[in-house]
């Protein structure tokens, strides 16, 4: 390190690696680096993620919708490994130019249709199937209102204070107070929201839950950076209810599992193929092959 005052360039030009623990598979410029044709499965709807929290958010819908007993939400969720740049294959690419998990292709009809982001993906899936969005008209703003929220706000949850507490390879101390006093207002939205609110939109569980659980559940939890003492998560009271409740739903403890590589084996389903493999084909029953 220096003592030296960084003073920008008047044209950046990338000369190095960077991003810490993500360096390798950072960049400035978009397209595929490998050609790599995606498989398919015999499902109508094919994912391809990996348990982050926006992988999450669409397994969780997928499984809950599966419980509604909509059978032509039937997927297979194949594993993309963003540390080995999958995501960057010309096929994975193809579904989605901007190269993030999740990606989901819906073949139940004439023509494939793509869709990715996250939040575009629950909103297709909610209207396709006609469940978790309200149905009247200020509910239903409200739903969408949280939804849009949590896409806006969790870039500087994830890429601002994760990235500089956990991952970059210097703590700065103005980038982590910066994004730390913006995640804690974030934490203080919800609450407040919570205090008199079962739900995000009300009353009715809906997929504004499904978007923000993934992402301020776990945190609340300390499940992510390693962080629940230094923001103190303990003290947002209604979250804690708020993430408790949605984490004890059968379709959310499956859809957690799904694409997930970490943490206990038995939580493990790598690939999704058939409501059975939850049973029978998580890591701590198959001899890890991956």
């Amino acid at each position: 390190m220096t003592d030296t005052p960084y003073v920008p360039p008047k044209v950046w030009t990338w000369n190095k690696e960077n991003g810490g623990q993500f360096a390798s598979i950072n960049r400035p410029i978009a397209g595929p680096t490998h050609d790599k044709e995606l498989p398919v499965g015999k499902h109508p709807f094919q994912l391809y993620s990996l348990a982050t929290p926006n992988g999450v958010k669409v397994t969780v819908m997928l499984e809950e919708l599966l419980a509604l007993g909509h059978k032509g939400a039937e997927y297979d969720a194949w594993l993309i490994r963003i540390g080995n740049g999958d995501q960057f294959g010309s096929g994975f690419v193809d579904i989605n130019p901007n190269s993030k998990i999740p990606a989901l292709m819906d073949r139940s009809g004439p023509e494939p249709i793509r869709i990715f982001e996250s939040g575009s993906i629950l909103l297709y899936l909610a209207e396709k199937f006609g469940a978790f969005l309200p149905k009247d008209i200020k509910t239903r703003t409200e739903a969408m209102s949280w939804l849009f929220w949590q896409m806006g706000s969790a870039p500087y949850l994830g890429g601002g204070f994760g990235h500089f507490y956990a991952y970059a390879p210097t703590k700065i101390e103005y980038a982590i107070d910066r994004f730390a006093m913006e995640t804690k207002r974030q934490l203080d939205v919800l609450d407040r929201r919570l205090a008199d609110n079962e739900y995000l939109a009300g009353s009715e569980y809906s997929i504004a839950d499904i978007a923000v659980w993934p992402w301020y559940g776990a945190l609340a939890k300390g499940l992510v950076y390693g962080a629940g003492e230094f923001l103190s998560v303990q003290n947002y009271k209604h979250v804690q209810r708020w993430t408790d409740q949605i984490a004890k739903r059968p379709a959310v403890k499956r859809g957690r599992m799904v694409n997930r590589v970490s943490g206990d084996p038995a939580s493990q389903l790598h690939e999704r193929h058939d409501a059975s493999d939850f049973e029978t084909k998580t890591q701590d029953k198959i001899a890890p092959a991956m």
